[in-house]
């Protein structure tokens, strides 16, 4: 897909598009500081649901994301993809992954990278002074040669693959996955501790420098395996009866506590004025896992994982329980506490964070929305939001959310819900509302044939 004439047109579309892209801000817009570049650190969790934070009333543990949610402002609809690849896509590009051609994991030995042709957060970051970095999960590639490195990041240390195991480092195949700066290295340690330290220490390189910094930190918690050392476990020996939401519950800890090490840093090197801190989940929990081969049997039987109460469905899906996931941002003295209820998608954050940073542009990037003005002053900025993964598609229009389901063989199936009042989605009101469901239906539609025509023939659309 590297290089193709579908990329080259989209690419010219994007820049005749009006209205879109970080150049779209009104003048009404909340002033971010003219000569403030302030330092962002992105922390991504993966497969944390919904019900998984402490500050969703969840029996588990995270006093560090907690305060950040308290102080912070908690972005109460905020939507990613039902699995993790198309989610970092679409994070990095500001683009539906869809159009990128990924609507799955990219899994197995496969070298699909991302097309020469986008230009990603971390890129045009660097092109305005920034030092960038990313630790922790990639998936975008799972080659060294399409590693991090490919596409804007001068440091990168992590893994490439989706899953790892927590202490070997490896794929789930056995594939080698560890690296740093794309060549693959063996370390000693649990992932958690690893990233966390390698964090530390990259912030205490970049206090002494005048550049400022983008790092995304991306955990592999609470993903499968769980490999929870003792410490963590005995928190939960008292709370939590089934075996495998023990171990589930022990990584969320293990996590915030590494995140506390890395803000308790930011704090000691008197950064915190000028680092905006994000956290998200990539997608909706998992439900549970039941693995053969991989790992060639080592770990067994997880029947309760995740939580995304009171949200239906899970991972994989495009139900609020799939693409719903807990989220907030944090700039001490220049964000106000509170919660946010616009609807927001994964591709507005990188409008946002470019806006946040001083960084424009006559040629909008992407096709998210700059949602400064909806994070600062609570003011209500429309937003559709276009969904495609590999098994549904989904498009949310403030109150109403449809959601079409494909069958290998047969029709596929649509639901409409307003998930304002029915936000677990268990009333199907598309009978009630033939009109809504005909819009939204062509607003999807129309979404189709912007994505490439290889996606739709691969996923039975043909028109």
């Amino acid at each position: 897909m590297k290089n193709s004439q579908f990329y080259l047109k989209f690419i010219i579309f994007l820049i005749l598009l009006a209205g879109v892209g970080c150049e779209g801000s009104s003048k009404e817009e909340s002033k971010v500081r003219s000569d403030s570049k302030p330092n962002v650190i992105l922390i991504i969790a993966d497969d944390a649901g919904w019900n998984d934070v402490g500050y969703h009333g969840s029996e588990i543990k995270t006093p560090n994301i907690d305060n950040l949610a308290k102080n912070g402002v908690q972005l109460n609809r905020f939507y990613v993809y039902p699995t993790c690849s198309p989610t970092r896509a679409s994070l990095i590009t500001g683009l539906p992954a869809s159009r990128l051609g990924i609507v799955a994991p990219i899994s197995g030995r496969s070298e699909m990278t991302l097309p020469d042709s986008i230009r990603t957060l971390p890129q045009i970051l660097q092109r305005g002074g920034y030092s960038t970095a990313l630790l922790g999960k990639w998936h975008l590639g799972l080659k060294a040669k399409s590693g991090p490195s490919a596409y804007g990041f001068d440091y990168s240390y992590g893994f490439l693959h989706g899953q790892i195991d927590q202490y070997e480092h490896t794929y789930k195949n056995g594939d080698s996955s560890w690296h740093r700066n794309g060549s693959f290295i063996t370390e000693e340690g649990h992932v958690t501790d690893l990233l966390g330290a390698e964090a530390i220490e990259w912030i205490d390189r970049k206090s002494s420098d005048s550049s400022p910094f983008f790092l995304q930190l991306a955990y592999s918690a609470p993903h499968v395996p769980l490999q929870e050392p003792k410490k963590w476990r005995e928190i939960y020996r008292q709370i939590v009866t089934d075996s495998s939401r023990l171990d589930y519950a022990a990584a969320m800890t293990h996590m915030d506590q590494s995140i506390g090490n890395v803000l308790q840093k930011i704090q000691e090197e008197n950064l915190e004025d000028d680092t905006i801190i994000i956290f998200i989940s990539d997608n909706g929990a998992q439900k549970n896992w039941y693995p053969d081969t991989q790992y060639n049997g080592r770990f067994g039987p997880n029947p309760t994982l995740g939580s995304n109460y009171p949200f239906r469905d899970y991972k994989t899906s495009n139900y609020e329980g799939g693409i719903r996931v807990p989220a907030l941002i944090y700039w001490k003295n220049h964000l106000s506490s509170g919660i946010n209820n616009n609807y927001i998608s994964v591709i507005d954050l990188m409008p946002t964070i470019l806006y946040m940073t001083g960084i424009q542009s006559s040629v909008p990037y992407g096709e998210g929305t700059n949602m400064w003005n909806s994070i600062a002053d609570k003011k209500n900025i429309p937003n559709t939001i276009y969904t495609r993964g590999h098994l549904q598609e989904s498009i949310i229009k403030n109150p109403w959310k449809l959601i079409r389901t494909r069958h290998l063989e047969g029709p596929s199936d649509f639901e409409l819900y307003n998930i304002e009042k029915d936000p677990e989605e268990q009333k199907n009101r598309i009978s009630e509302n033939p009109e809504i469901f005909s819009k939204l239906k062509d607003l999807m539609q129309k979404q189709f044939t912007l994505d490439p025509q290889e996606v739709n023939v691969g996923l039975g659309i043909t028109n």
